[in-house]
């Protein structure tokens, strides 16, 4: 079932591509019937193996089911946005219900951070809701304003470039910063 699980890590991520060539072989309607349908199944999988992180789904699938019976179009291309909104809310109340998810994944690796830590790590929990604030925004913006094309460049592209350079920058700064409060590497 493992593989289930990769195959489905696997679709989230190229989902701008399956929609934009989706679309040049079926309607925006069935493209959504059948994305749901997806998601039906993950959701079913996820619930069956008692993982609770298929809440978002749960609520990104909702979403975009209501605007999918208003637009199917729109509706395929909610699902980053509803995504994005999703991830900045699980940031950003983390900021108002310390500790933050950063700070929760990094004492994954580190249990005894000490305290000195916790004002860069609430900074890179700051940047992450930004950044999923700010992506969301401009996924909108493509979803609304921008061909399919314009939307699959941005969502399937543009924004995970984005997002591997935030991540570098942090894994840069990490080291110098790791290295300040334990004398080694991240």
């Amino acid at each position: 079932m493992r593989t289930l699980r990769v195959v489905f890590v696997a679709i989230g991520i190229v989902y701008p591509f399956v929609v934009y060539f989706g679309l040049q072989k079926v309607t925006p309607s069935t493209l959504a019937v059948g994305l749901i349908g997806l998601l039906v199944v993950r959701l079913a999988y996820d619930f069956r193996k008692g993982n609770r992180d298929f809440l978002p789904s749960l609520a990104a699938g909702l979403v975009v089911l209501i605007v999918v019976a208003r637009s199917p179009l729109l509706g395929l291309k909610a699902y980053p946005i509803v995504l994005s909104l999703g991830f900045a809310a699980v940031f950003g109340y983390s900021l108002l219900a310390p500790p933050t998810i950063v700070e929760r994944i990094a004492r994954i690796r580190h249990p005894h951070l000490p305290p000195d830590a916790n004002p860069y790590l609430r900074k890179i929990t700051i940047t992450w809701f930004a950044f999923f604030i700010i992506n969301a925004a401009i996924s909108a913006a493509t979803a609304t304003n921008g061909s399919v094309k314009l939307w699959t460049l941005y969502n399937g592209f543009i924004s995970y470039i984005a997002m591997g350079a935030i991540f570098a920058g942090e894994l840069l700064i990490r080291q110098r910063v790791h290295q300040r409060l334990f004398g080694g590497t991240a």
